[in-house]
Formats: C-alpha cells, structure tokens, sequence
C-alpha cells in the first residue's frame, strides 16, 4: 500500500495548493458570513441588496462545492488506504483515477480564481508612439476586440472614443459585459506594437507603432470597492463636442479624480449629470481595483498613483507584416504566422497560453 500512500500524498499536496491558489478558506468564510445573513429576520427589508448577496453566495457555492468534493474523496481514499486490504486494491487505483480526472478539470478553474476574475471588464485603447499610424492602429485593435466579442456572444458599448486628425482613434473606451469577461481579457493589458508598411506615408515605408490597451475590471457595485469621499474631488462642466443642444447648454459633463492617487475620470457622453457621475464611479472603482491587483495591496488607502513609466517601450506582443507575418507574445512566447485571424478576433490560442503561463508563475 506505500505507493498508494504516496499517490495519495501527492495529490492531496497538488490540491492544497490549488486551495490556497483560490483562497479557499476565504471563501468559505464568505460563504458562512452570507448564510448568517440570509438567515436575519430583516434580511429582506432591502430587497435589491438582498438579491446580490444571494447571488454572490450562489457564485461562491459554484466554485467551492467542486473542491469540497475533491476534499471528501482524498479523506475517503486515505481511510481505504488505511485498510490495508489488498481486495479493495482495485477500488483504491478506480479512486485515485477517479480523483485525477477530478483534478484536471479543476485545475481550469484556477485560471479564474483572481478576485474580480468573474467581472465584466472595461477596455481603453490609446495610441502612443507611431503618429497617424498608431491612430489607426488603434482602430485596428478596436476591431479585434469587438470581433473578439462578437464570436464569444459578449456584449460591447462604446463609452467614449476620440478620432484621430487623419485616421483611426486617439483613444477609445468600450464596456464588454459577459461570464468571466475581465478573467479571460485581463492578459491583453499593456503595450501593443505594430511593424508593417505605413499606408500614410507616400513613400509606404516600414513603420513601428505603438499603442497602449489598458483592461479594467467593471467595478459598478460601490460596496464591493469602498472609496472615502473625502478623498475624491468632483467638478461638473459644461459639455462640449457633438450630442445636440442639451448637451451643450447644461453643465452636464462631469470629472471625479481620486486624490490620493491622481486617477481622474471625465464622463460626458450620458444625458444627465447623475448618469454622467455614476459611470465616472464605476471607472474610478475599475481602475482602483486594477491597481490594486498589481501592488498586491489589501487597502484602497494602501495604493499608490499608476506607474506611467512602464506606458511605452515596455509591449507585452508585437504583430508584424512586414518584412514577414507574426504575432509574437513576449510574456508567453507564444507565436503564430496567421496574422490576419488574430486580428480579426481569434485570439483564443493568445488567451489561453496568457492563462497557462498566469498560473505556472
């Protein structure tokens, strides 16, 4: 039986790592917390808030019952081990086969176990470095995002978007809404480099260009990302650009900047003020949330501004058309030559490498 005391070892060390990897404890924590409170006689007095926590509990339950099981297999396997009865020898190989399988296809579970994994996500584009061309690059990765979307049964909305002077974008921002949308995106933030011949210039001469894609995490739920209100500071201004005279003569556009980090956000596309600042706070929430991922921080008040020197130089994958086709990501090493189907939205085999690598670092 000391194979399978070893066998049972093994695994039972795999998925103890797995659980902390995902916080199960956290979880199950989060799990009881929100039981108790289903249970208070003034539980439904406040019906909408009622129904997110009950929602939230049905999420957490859906990924900790699976490793609950997991669990329970790796006791009993333990307990038939301690038989030490070779005519259940076959029942204990069926089990630990049984237990593998399980394994493997909870390990997938682990490339979403981040905690905002399951948002949805907010994409800006900005163009950097490269003039006209990284303007239309700009659009370019616009269109491969939305494709993206489109063959994934995503739902997109632009939010705000401003037009190059020639072409393309100086920068937009897009709102993409389904299951785990921020958990498979989360891997496309950063700086994008594009290598072809430049259709803007009259000698059609190779160009770099860059441009910056920055993914958020859709924080619109304030009490999931608590901020003081002392520390944000709102001005409301007149708007300006195309939206008809309503847009023009009240002070409907609205800037919130979160001082102790120096994020800003101006709003001005929805029809009221109220609307306008409602998704100014979403945003601001979405991006505190992002940092705080990337400093590791358990505190908003922790957090420190953007670190705006890693904005250009620093791509996480080029795409180049000249002199040769290639899609390279410099994180993954991951490459292919078939160019056009990346940009046109098949970035499955980009995502899916990102996730692997996520989870073996």
């Amino acid at each position: 039986m000391d194979k399978y005391k070893k066998n049972c070892a093994e695994l039972k060390s795999l998925v103890n790592s797995a659980l902390d990897k995902i916080g199960f404890n956290s979880l199950l924590e989060k799990e009881s917390e929100m039981l108790k409170q289903s249970k208070e006689q003034e539980f439904w007095s406040q019906a909408n808030k009622a129904q997110q926590v009950m929602q939230d509990l049905s999420q957490i339950q859906k990924k900790i019952e699976p490793w609950k099981k997991i669990q329970q297999d790796i006791a009993y396997l333990e307990d038939l081990i301690e038989l030490d009865d070779n005519n259940i020898e076959k029942d204990i190989i069926k089990l630990i086969d049984d237990i593998n399988m399980e394994f493997e296809e909870l390990k997938n579970q682990l490339k979403m176990s981040g905690p905002f994994d399951s948002s949805n996500a907010i994409i800006s584009i900005y163009a950097g470095a490269g003039g006209t061309d990284a303007q239309d690059w700009t659009q370019m990765l616009l269109r491969m995002y939305s494709r993206f979307a489109d063959q994934k049964g995503l739902k997109t909305k632009i939010i705000y978007e401003s037009a190059g002077e020639e072409a393309g974008l100086k920068s937009v921002t897009m709102e993409v809404d389904g299951d785990n949308v921020y958990g498979l995106l989360k891997g496309e933030h950063g700086i994008h480099r594009l290598v072809r011949l430049s259709p803007f210039n009259s000698n059609n001469l190779r160009e770099t260009s860059f441009s910056k894609v920055e993914v958020i995490p859709k924080i619109d739920q304030p009490e999931k990302l608590e901020i003081d209100e002392k520390d944000l500071k709102i001005d409301v201004y007149r708007a300006g650009g195309h939206g008809g005279q309503s847009v023009n003569t009240t002070d409907s556009a609205v800037r919130i900047t979160h001082i102790p980090t120096g994020i800003n956000v101006s709003i001005q596309n929805e029809r009221s003020q109220i609307q306008n600042k409602e998704l100014a706070m979403t945003i601001i929430r979405s991006k505190l949330a992002q940092l705080q991922i990337e400093q590791h921080k358990e505190n908003i008040q922790d957090i420190k501004g953007p670190n705006q020197s890693a904005e250009w130089g620093n791509q996480i994958r080029s795409y180049v058309l000249h002199p040769y086709k290639q899609v390279k990501d410099l994180r993954t090493n991951y490459e292919t030559s078939d160019i056009e189907s990346v940009l046109d939205g098949n970035l499955d085999q980009l995502i899916n490498a990102y996730l692997d690598f996520n989870l073996s670092t």
